[in-house]
């Protein structure tokens, strides 16, 4: 048996990252999903809880022929334990994937090995440009799987990230 683990932000999960991980599904036969940088949230790049990133997932996941398991990352900065960091936070994994160059890295110097996966419409499938369309309330549930368009209604996303955005222009700082 061969357990996979593939990270991301997901901010949100995307039909790119969806294409990724159904090439990964004919790799493996579980897959560990690491939802990156779990401790954001409520900003304009990490819109998203990591437990609203973990409903998107499981729902789109749901109906691949694939063990999955999703779990949350939380950010340490600190790179040279970020792999011990994963593999204390996830189920054991044989293989990374990755198209990150510092987590190949990182990866590579723990000894595991890591595989990259193609890039699906990358100008249009990419978290930024969704983010962006979502704040402007243009075209962006054609580039997400129906499960995440519902739940980001649900939570009522779109004006959650309008106003992370005017208090992101605005200057004013974190609550923190």
């Amino acid at each position: 048996m061969t357990r996979g683990f593939y990270i991301g932000r997901f901010q949100p999960y995307h039909r790119g990252h969806h294409r990724v991980i159904e090439q990964i599904a004919a790799e493996v036969d579980e897959l560990v999903v690491g939802i990156g940088s779990a401790d954001q949230s409520h900003t304009l790049d990490n819109p998203f809880t990591a437990g609203e990133r973990m409903v998107m997932i499981t729902k789109c996941l749901a109906d691949l022929d694939l063990v999955t398991y999703v779990v949350p990352i939380e950010d340490i900065n600190r790179n040279s334990v970020w792999v011990s960091h994963v593999q204390a936070m996830s189920p054991t994994f044989d293989v990374a994937y990755s198209n990150n160059p510092l987590v190949i890295r990182l990866f590579e110097e723990s000894n595991i090995e890591v595989h990259q996966s193609p890039m699906f419409e990358r100008e249009q499938l990419e978290g930024t440009t969704i983010r962006d369309r979502m704040r402007q309330d243009e075209d962006w549930r054609e580039l997400l799987p129906d499960p995440v368009v519902a739940t980001i209604e649900e939570i009522n996303g779109i004006t959650r990230i309008q106003h992370v955005a005017d208090t992101d222009e605005s200057g004013r700082a974190d609550p923190e």
